[in-house]
């Protein structure tokens, strides 16, 4: 594993331990030339996913960037990190489940959106503004308005 400090390749694992909710193996690494410290961690990938997005674009699906969206639409929320982590743990785990190598991003959208749902409301509606790209203050409105009245609001069902 390279150093992010100084780029060195050869760093040594000093622990290994598997993480709290046993879906992954944490590192304590040191670099050998800058003594730098770091953690990684290993995690079981059933498959190489791509992600085709709305401009029909093909990309390789990214676990830290829907960690990322995820975390800026809890941004100063107070949402235990582990419940993140489990959130996060069960999408991945859905989408290598379907048995197909693509997923669409509408179809990570809507896993993101089910889960905020059950774990945070203001989540949920900070990520429903962007994912279904609000213009206006009377699309929220109209979206906090459906919450109240059912399932998933504005939701196809498909």
């Amino acid at each position: 594993m390279r150093c992010p400090y100084c780029g060195n390749p050869d760093t040594q694992v000093k622990d290994s331990r598997p993480s709290e909710d046993n879906t992954a193996i944490r590192r304590r690494r040191v670099c050998s030339d800058c003594g730098g410290r770091f953690t990684t961690f290993e995690r079981v990938q059933l498959r190489e996913l791509m992600v085709l997005k709305r401009n029909n674009r093909r990309v390789p699906f990214d676990r830290d960037k829907l960690m990322r969206s995820i975390q800026v639409a809890l941004r100063k929320r107070q949402v235990d990190p582990e419940r993140v982590e489990r959130l996060v743990n069960g999408i991945v785990r859905q989408l290598e489940s379907t048995g197909e190598s693509e997923v669409t991003s509408e179809q990570i959208g809507h896993l993101v959106m089910e889960g905020l749902r059950g774990l945070d409301t203001v989540a949920f509606v900070r990520f429903a503004s962007v994912y279904k790209n609000f213009r206006e203050a009377k699309d929220f409105e109209d979206f906090v308005g459906e919450l109240a009245d059912g399932p998933m609001a504005g939701d196809s069902g498909d």
